[in-house]
C-alpha cells in the first residue's frame, strides 16, 4: 500500500522529488523540490535514495508516482506520493 501526503501537508519538508522531465520541472515545479526523472529513479534507488530517510514523490497528477512509490517502497525506501501531484500543487498555491 502507497503512503499519501497532501500538498498542503508539505511546508517545511525536505527530500521532495519531481519525477517529471526536466523539461517540466524547468518550467515549473514545488518549491524544495529536486529533479529526477522516474526512468533514472528506477534504474539506480540506490544512487539517489537512502534507505535512513523519508522521500516525498510527484509527477504530473499523483498517478506515476505513486507506481513508483510502490516499486521502491518494495525494495525498502521510505516513500510517500504527493496525491494530485504537481496539478494539485498548482490548484491549491492559487487559492
Amino acid at each position: 500500500m502507497v503512503s499519501n501526503i497532501s500538498v498542503g501537508e508539505l511546508k517545511g519538508l525536505n527530500n521532495i522529488i519531481d519525477l517529471r522531465s526536466i523539461q517540466s520541472y524547468n518550467n515549473n515545479h514545488i518549491p524544495n523540490a529536486i529533479n529526477i526523472p522516474y526512468e533514472k529513479l528506477l534504474a539506480s534507488p540506490g544512487k539517489y535514495l537512502n534507505y535512513n530517510e523519508t522521500y516525498y514523490l510527484y509527477c504530473y497528477q499523483g498517478i506515476t508516482s505513486s507506481k513508483v512509490c510502490m516499486i521502491l517502497s518494495s525494495l525498502g525506501y521510505r516513500v510517500i506520493n504527493i496525491a494530485g501531484g504537481y496539478e494539485k500543487w498548482i490548484l491549491e498555491k492559487e487559492d
